[in-house]
């Protein structure tokens, strides 16, 4: 989760990660975001982040987005 933390700070720094659940839904991440953070985290988690996974309820916070990782890490 740590790394997570530190790639999501990366891409926006004036996010609190560990208390932001609305990333999405309050439009704090806009598409250049999200593409940003699916490449980054394709290349850190060595994982391929389907279509089908790119769903406001994945992205809108850094615990959503890790619960994505680990599932498709385990696929």
């Amino acid at each position: 989760m740590e790394k997570l933390i530190e790639i999501l700070k990366e891409i926006r720094e004036d996010v609190d990660y560990t208390t932001c659940t609305t990333l999405i839904d309050d439009g704090i991440f806009d598409s250049f975001d999200i593409i940003q953070t699916i490449n980054e985290l394709n290349e850190a988690f060595e994982i391929e982040i389907p279509a089908t996974e790119i769903i406001p309820e994945n992205f809108n916070s850094a615990q959503t987005l890790w619960d994505m990782i680990c599932r498709l890490r385990e696929e």
